[in-house]
């Protein structure tokens, strides 16, 4: 094993050692702590206001058990934590701060390697971006789902039953009483969302990369197993740090590629796209929409979960979870078990035994939910860099429709108009929603899935194609394009799109195309005003510096990974 990192600050007995081994021995540290065994930072976002990390603290009581088992000396340092559940206006505003907390903070600091303790949608990127970017040995460890929720007799999903309900509500079909009991029955424990939203894709995407160790996705978060998981976590990253097993090492393009097919297979969050090109932008792999669409295409839905689905992440696990999801595409020649893990096997090796113990929520390939499981990533003069359609969660009929732009300038005016009487909109038309990209809300709220007028709804009618440049929680569903790049705020041709202007969607040939001539676009665009950009605070950094959502939405000064060389001494 290589010098410790951490021996550049404790080890020897000149000045700056004594004063760095005697203001950590203010804690009650012994000095066998600091004789060259490794360091390993548990990056913890434990807070209260981020419900689904409320666990957080036990679980990084036992990682600190498992580093001590394995001769390593465990120090928790907390950083930003973000739970989108609370955070306005979205905590994807503050991903990339918090992205730049954790690199700094795993860079300016005595660690030899690093636990990424993670939960709710954007702590997970956020994390592993700070930590790619400095590419110390590092491994994740994610809190869990919450319990499955149940509600008149009836499975229920975090958010997703949200979305459905308050529709019904709109609709005159289920009582405000009955959605407001259901308040409780959603929400029945600490952990993440319990559909296959973001969080829950998130944690398996980095199993998919193997930057965590198998089974991490799943296991709910107060079962005993998931204390275990974080337990042997905990000797793996000293063994990591002894082999010196880096995440440059672990997620290369094929372990990304490999993400990409299991987020097709489990019905994965449109956010995936996003986080994962933002994630392989930080480890220094090149990864694009072209990307996504070309690896997910063949691939099936073969996961049964809200809200694609039928079932929860807490039946997931007891069919399986990602092993067999993985051990399923295995089967099938679409994932590359050569990638390694953080296992120190390759995926192959760490997956051999994954089985499936359900058919129901995992099934087999030959009867999957969705034959064409994959993100779609359409193209046109509406969307010239990109937008991407879900189409698990989408309505069939309505894969390949033309309809008539109703638009909503923004939020605000959405929010203002969508069930006025007045407003002329029937089910055909495709409602049109600008100015909610990343520098348009600011942060690209999850605002795309938006609620239908009453009067369609009452009409009967739960879906409509939607267009805009916004996001969608992982929890929700409909036939909704999202991420339209360039967005309305850059100058993109969603913001030139006009009320009675007529769309087409075409998801099998991966067309969005606005039927209005280049000639009436430029003059569109001659009389287009540029929003203003905040001149102040955190905004102003953000905007001037964040990248469309084809790009990841990073902050183009962050791209890049730069190692952790050891900061100077200060004293």
């Amino acid at each position: 094993m290589k010098k410790l990192r951490s021996q550049d600050w404790f080890g020897g007995t000149g000045k700056n050692a004594m004063m760095y081994r005697s203001w950590m021995k203010a804690q009650g540290f012994t000095d066998d702590a600091f004789d060259g065994r490794p360091v390993i930072g548990i990056c913890n976002t434990w807070s209260e206001l981020t419900p689904c990390n409320a666990h957080l603290r036990d679980l990084a009581e036992r990682v600190r058990r498992g580093v001590l088992e394995a001769g390593g000396f465990p120090v928790e340092f907390p950083v930003t934590s973000l739970g989108e559940s609370n955070i306005r206006p979205t905590a994807m505003l503050l991903r990339n701060l918090a992205a730049m907390d954790v690199e700094e903070s795993i860079r300016g600091n005595p660690m030899d390697g690093v636990i990424l303790l993670v939960g709710c949608d954007k702590t997970t990127p956020a994390l592993l971006m700070g930590a790619a970017s400095c590419d110390l040995p590092t491994l994740v460890v994610s809190g869990g789902p919450m319990l499955s929720g149940r509600h008149e007799g009836e499975l229920i999903g975090s958010g997703t039953a949200v979305w459905r309900y308050h529709a019904e509500v709109k609709a005159g079909t289920r009582s405000l009483d009955s959605f407001l009991s259901a308040e409780q029955a959603m929400s029945r424990s600490v952990g993440t969302c319990n559909t296959m939203g973001t969080a829950s894709t998130m944690a398996s995407m980095v199993e998919a990369l193997g930057i965590a160790l198998p089974g991490n996705a799943a296991i709910p978060a107060v079962d005993a197993r998931r204390s275990k998981h974080a337990q042997m976590a905990g000797r793996r990253i000293v063994e990591m740090v002894r082999e010196d097993l880096r995440p440059s090492q672990v997620m290369t393009k094929a372990s990304f590629e490999n993400a990409i097919r299991v987020n097709a297979a489990i019905g994965g969050s449109t956010n995936a796209v996003i986080h994962l090109i933002a994630i392989a932008g930080r480890v220094g792999v090149d990864l694009s929409l072209a990307d996504w669409d070309a690896q997910g295409r063949g691939v099936p839905t073969i996961v049964n979960l809200q809200p694609a689905g039928a079932f929860l992440m807490e039946d997931f696990y007891y069919a399986g979870g990602v092993p067999a999801v993985i051990r399923s595409l295995l089967d099938q020649g679409q994932f590359d078990g050569s990638a390694r893990s953080v296992t120190g096997l390759t995926m192959a090796e760490a997956y051999v035994e994954a089985a499936n113990h359900n058919t129901e929520v995992i099934r087999p390939h030959e009867n999957p939910l969705v034959t064409e499981g994959g993100i779609a990533v359409l193209r046109g003069n509406l969307a010239p860099d990109g937008a991407v359609l879900k189409p698990s969660a989408a309505t069939p009929s309505l894969m390949v429709h033309t309809g008539r732009a109703v638009v909503f300038e923004d939020f605000s005016d959405y929010h203002a108009r969508i069930d006025d009487p007045d407003l002329d909109v029937d089910e055909t038309c495709v409602l049109v929603l600008k100015m909610c990209g990343p520098r348009g809300f600011p942060g690209m709220a999850e605002v795309g899935n938006m609620a239908l007028p009453q009067k369609v709804l009452q009409k009967g009618f739960t879906d409509m194609v939607r267009v805009s440049d916004a996001r969608m929680s992982g929890t929700a569903f409909g036939t909704v394009v999202l991420h339209s790049a360039p967005e309305a705020a850059a100058g993109g041709p969603i913001a030139l799109v006009r009320n009675g202007d007529m769309i087409t969607l075409n998801v099998p040939e991966r067309q969005l195309h606005l039927h209005v001539t280049d000639a009436e676009l430029a003059a569109r665009r001659a009389e287009w005003i540029a929003p203003e950009v905040p001149q102040e605070g955190y905004l102003r950094l953000f905007s001037g510096s964040v990248m469309q959502a084809d790009k990841g939405c990073d902050f183009d000064f962050l791209v890049g990974r730069r190692g952790t060389p050891t900061p100077k001494h200060s004293h």
